[in-house]
């Protein structure tokens, strides 16, 4: 097993990487006096039983939404804080998200207001997020008019990530994943991005030693960023490249459409494109780039998208500032920057 730390002061936690750690839940827990396990259907079928297990199901309750990004809303929410009020949890009690993103944000955020804040723990079921949402307490729902734009910054007492629930983990979501992990190499650290286009097939293959490697790397790189701007005041904001454009991608296409890797991946295409058009890279290194995130599988084609609903669901997002766009394009390799854009210079 690997370990590292989320250093911020009294809410610093630690991050344990490795195998069957599931099965030994009992180490990780916070003490509690009783505990909520919230999950969705389709991780319940795999795992739900054997971490109640784990946990001590004379102690343990389970509240089990539907799958997808459609379950992230606030009715959602106010499911689980009723079920919680209904079955008497206090605020000694905890919760314990079992699941992709969307289980870990609503459970996080639920954590953050039930009794003004109780604990909790992230058990994340995808590569998506193990390398990324489980790490630095973003927690949050979705409105119409927007992703993400509810919610609150607060940290969990541990992420345990078991890499043996990535085998029952669909392809589609494995992709989703990568686009998260490509990212990485493009924000901060060009070697990780060449690392990653030598041994994309071997993370797709569950390489144990790939696996464990790209994970421990991700959750470094995003530990260290946390850790510097936990309220994404500043350096931050460089986890955005390619979401302005990926967030607006979901929301124009009700959430239906595309995994949020997957418009991740469509937006780093395009913001890396601006970037090149704006003479910030050159041609080699976004062809690179690009490169790279063709290698997933996915298609870029967004010919048929509507442009100006894209830039009405941008012009809605909260990093916005005096009506631009926050942007965060590449500069370098291994290294990108913010920029503000009027509406009219948006150009794709």
């Amino acid at each position: 097993m690997e370990s590292l730390q989320i250093n911020l002061g009294e809410r610093s936690y630690s991050i344990y990487i490795g195998t069957g750690l599931f099965s030994k839940l009992d180490e990780f827990k916070p003490k509690a006096d009783r505990y909520l396990l919230l999950t969705d259907e389709n991780v319940d079928a795999y795992y739900g039983e054997q971490v109640m297990a784990a946990v001590g199901k004379e102690n343990c309750q389970k509240y089990v939404i539907e799958p997808g990004e459609s379950s992230k809303t606030m009715e959602t929410v106010t499911g689980i804080l009723s079920y919680m009020l209904d079955q008497q949890f206090t605020r000694k009690s905890a919760l314990i998200a079992l699941g992709g993103g969307v289980v870990g944000d609503i459970a996080g955020f639920c954590a953050s207001v039930y009794m003004r804040g109780i604990e909790w723990i992230q058990l994340p079921t995808t590569l998506l997020a193990q390398v990324d949402s489980s790490v630095g307490g973003k927690t949050g729902v979705n409105m119409p008019q927007g992703k993400n734009v509810v919610g609150s910054f607060y940290q969990p007492q541990a992420v345990v990530i078991d890499i043996d629930v990535l085998k029952s983990l669909p392809k589609r979501e494995m992709v989703s994943g990568i686009g998260e992990v490509i990212k990485y190499g493009i924000i901060c650290d060009y070697d990780f991005f060449s690392y990653m286009n030598k041994n994309l097939y071997q993370l797709f293959t569950l390489k144990k030693e790939v696996l464990e490697k790209v994970i421990y790397d991700c959750c470094r790189m995003k530990a260290v960023i946390v850790a510097a701007d936990e309220r994404e005041g500043g350096l931050r904001k460089i986890l955005n490249f390619g979401h302005t454009f990926g967030h607006s991608l979901e929301a124009a296409t009700n959430y239906e459409k595309y995994t949020h890797g997957e418009a991740v991946l469509i937006g780093m295409s395009v913001e890396a494109k601006m970037a090149w058009d704006m003479g910030w890279i050159d041609r080699l290194y976004y062809e690179e780039i690009k490169g790279l995130i063709e290698k997933t599988g996915i298609s870029l084609d967004i010919t048929n998208m509507d442009k100006a609903l894209l830039l009405d669901k941008m012009m809605g997002d909260k990093k916005n500032q005096e009506n631009k766009i926050s942007f965060i394009l590449p500069i370098e390799k291994g290294g990108v920057k913010e920029v503000m854009l009027q509406r009219d210079a948006v150009k794709w």
